[in-house]
């Protein structure tokens, strides 16, 4: 996500920082390559052009903070003027009474169906609320399908549809399921098409009418780059969009649909998709996306992530085994699995400040495959091994490397990173506040400072 457009502008911002002063000349040519960076990511020219602009008539003549220096100062202009371009966070209109109809619209292979998906155990999980799925989409038997499916491996009750019925009936009919039974989030998913044509959007009209839908969500595929901003301009004058949710955001490397989109259709993104799982559905923060773009990483979604999967009271009952080196390998292996239901080892690195450059030289299939082996010489070691690596003499490292398949030298390898991660954990959980915060500034030493607004 963002890959060329981040390498292209981190080789502009290079060449500013330490620079004592900046000149016209330096802003211009500087300017000159971020324009050409934000083309080649396929962003609106339009947008460019007034990004451009912006920030040029903001870093000609600016006086420079005392705590930044000037190159700094551009970089700082360049991330306002990025989230100004993506607007504000907006929230899900969900204040009327139950049950809210939420209508999912787009065109087909957009990733309606699983995005449906996706925000019903979002709406769930994090809003603590009560969604009922249903598709009205008639003219593919897989789509009702697939939505069953989905409901299924999520605990989330889906309305029965039937290709026997009109979409507006059943909408209607869900609608008035959900009344009577208590839920208060009605999730529609309606069908798509190749392309935007009169029948697609007669029919969607036809729903909105009948059943007043209090958001409607346009769901574009990310990858499609100005053909997503075109997309949603053709559905907007139709429908009056609410916002979007834009897709397959991981598996573009230029991003421009995202920075383009609400300059353009002036509707904004609601929520990003950045993966095939279930829970891979990010709520949009401008600012956030600002600051992976500039390679500063995003501390915050990490935390969220991280705070998702790791329980108050199991942290407090595993410093406490810091103190004591009492830290087994049963729990380094509960704090793997705890890890990759985070998402892969790439996307969690590109969170943190200063590694976006590490991650790109990084194979990130040799990171799993490394981790698998992990995995699998501690599920090949018996209870007392797990709870005593110190057990483990030649022989049992002979049939753990037979039982998982690995090498000694493998074990070997795994049995000293393990002790030393050990001795550090001993040493940081003895650590003062003061103390930490020393040892936190240590370890981002290395990276690009975020600027002040950012904070």
């Amino acid at each position: 996500m963002f890959d060329s457009l981040q390498q292209k502008l981190e080789s502009t911002f290079k060449k500013l920082r330490g620079r004592v002063s900046l000149t016209d000349k330096d802003v211009d040519e500087a300017m000159k390559e971020i324009r050409v960076a934000l083309l080649e990511a396929d962003v609106n020219f339009q947008v460019t052009k007034k990004f451009c602009e912006a920030v040029r008539s903001k870093a000609v003549g600016k006086a420079v903070m005392k705590s930044l220096s000037p190159g700094e100062m551009v970089i700082k202009i360049v991330f306002e003027e990025l989230v100004a371009a993506m607007g504000a966070k907006e929230e899900l209109n969900l204040n009327h009474a139950p049950p809210v109809v939420i209508m999912l619209a787009g065109l087909q292979g957009s990733g309606k169906t699983t995005s449906c998906g996706k925000l019903a155990k979002y709406l769930r999980d994090d809003l603590r609320r009560r969604p009922l799925m249903v598709s009205v989409d008639v003219y593919r038997p897989a789509a009702i399908e697939q939505l069953r499916t989905l409901g299924a491996q999520l605990n989330v009750e889906v309305f029965p549809s039937s290709p026997d019925q009109s979409p507006v009936e059943i909408a209607k009919n869900a609608r008035e399921y959900a009344k009577k039974c208590g839920f208060d989030t009605l999730l529609l998913d309606t069908a798509g098409r190749l392309q935007i044509d009169a029948a697609l959007m007669n029919e969607l009209v036809e729903i909105v009418e009948q059943v007043e839908p209090q958001e409607i969500l346009l769901v574009a595929d990310a990858m499609t780059g100005q053909e997503a901003v075109n997309v949603a301009k053709g559905f907007d004058e139709c429908l009056e969009i609410d916002g979007l949710i834009l897709t397959k955001l991981d598996g573009d490397a230029r991003g421009g649909a995202a920075l383009s989109m609400r300059a353009v259709t002036n509707k904004p993104i609601k929520f990003i998709g950045i993966g095939e799982k279930l829970d891979a559905l990010e709520v949009f923060h401008p600012d956030r996306l600002a600051s992976r773009i500039l390679g500063m990483g995003d501390v915050l979604t990490f935390i969220e992530k991280a705070s998702k999967q790791i329980n108050f009271e199991d942290s407090k009952k595993l410093q406490k085994k810091f103190k004591k080196n009492e830290f087994s390998l049963e729990d380094f292996y509960a704090q793997l699995q705890a890890i990759k239901k985070m998402g892969s080892i790439g996307s969690l690195m590109k969170m943190m400040p200063g590694m976006g450059g590490v991650v790109r030289g990084l194979d990130e299939n040799v990171a799993e495959r490394e981790m698998k082996h992990v995995e699998a010489i501690i599920l090949s070691m018996t209870i007392e091994e797990r709870q005593d690596y110190t057990l483990i003499d030649g022989n049992r490292r002979k049939r753990i490397a037979r039982g998982s398949g690995t090498t000694v030298e493998q074990i070997n390898k795994l049995m000293k990173q393990f002790g030393d991660m050990k001795k550090i954990m001993k040493k940081v959980s003895k650590m003062s506040p003061s103390s930490l915060a020393g040892f936190s500034s240590l370890l981002k030493g290395g990276g690009m400072k975020p600027p002040p607004s950012a904070a």
